[in-house]
């Protein structure tokens, strides 16, 4: 008797810190969002860099569920999206530009938490490179089909991210080891 109340208070305990996470990681995404630096037809901001972090620090369960929290709160109209809401809200604003990109974001933190992250620089700074490549690929895959193939999507789409995306990956292959003790010192 005493262990099955052991048992309900941990699971209860699990059962909330989960939703924590959850809450707390789809604010940093939201506030992510909010930072940006005004491109067209994308702008951009620091969610890859957020969500990568998710996956290093939390795996690939709780980053991809982060991820997906925050794409139903999107999908349900709240103003969570870069551009939201004056560029619209809901289903209306995820099949816009931005589309391909929101659906890589969940590829990109499965990817993150996926690969073994606790290795040498060279090859960790390769794994983030290759976690961020779904947001771009969708994202050129679904710009290219919105706005349509004679147009330089590959130049508005992606080729203005490329410096950034290896400025934050760069500084998230340094900083990952001073995570990964981070993590191990909260256990």
């Amino acid at each position: 008797m005493i262990t099955n109340k052991y048992t309900n208070s941990t699971k209860s305990i699990q059962i909330v810190s989960y939703f924590l996470i959850l809450l707390i990681g789809s604010a940093l995404l939201i506030i992510s969002s909010k930072i940006k630096v005004p491109f067209y037809p994308v702008p951009m901001t620091m969610q890859t860099f957020i969500i990568i972090f998710f996956g290093s620090f939390f795996g690939w369960k709780k980053a991809s569920l982060i991820v997906l929290t925050y794409l139903m709160e999107g999908l349900f109209g709240f103003p969570v999206f870069a551009g939201t809401p004056e560029k619209g809200l809901g289903l209306s604003y995820m099949v816009g530009p931005t589309g391909g990109y929101l659906l890589g974001f969940l590829f990109t933190a499965f990817l993150s938490g996926y690969f073994n992250l606790r290795t040498n620089f060279i090859l960790r700074f390769f794994y983030l490179a290759v976690s961020v490549v779904p947001i771009y690929l969708l994202g050129y895959l679904w710009l290219g089909y919105l706005v349509g193939w004679g147009k330089p999507i590959f130049e508005i789409g992606v080729q203005p991210f490329i410096l950034a995306e290896f400025f934050k990956i760069l500084l998230l292959a340094l900083i990952i080891p001073k995570i990964f003790s981070l993590k191990k010192n909260l256990e």
